[in-house]
């Protein structure tokens, strides 16, 4: 049964990697970072639940945590970007100056 949520979350990291790789728009690109950080919280989860062991679960609550603060990070990244570029798209980001 384990099986499946590893197989899932491959998929989902997959997913997510095509999209940061293909995805242009940096907030498309931030979901699918998110994307790949719920994908490794899964198998997280998993590996916990197979071992018994409750450190797995503990290491998810921390990269919800960093998830977080990556989020609040990159949302304020992209509002002064957009404030100075008036875009939002990656290759317009290469230089931010004021």
């Amino acid at each position: 049964m384990q099986t499946h949520y590893l197989v899932l979350s491959a998929l989902m990291f997959a997913i997510g990697t095509v999209g940061v790789i293909v995805k242009r728009n940096i907030i498309s690109m931030f979901l699918c970072i998110e994307v790949m950080l719920n994908a490794v919280n899964l198998s997280f989860i998993v590996f916990s639940h197979y071992l018994s062991q409750p450190r797995g679960q503990i290491l998810v609550f921390f990269v919800m945590v960093v998830a977080a603060a990556e989020a609040a990070v990159g949302l304020a990244i992209t509002v002064n970007l957009y404030r100075n570029r008036n875009t939002l798209s990656v290759d317009e980001a290469d230089l931010m100056k004021w």
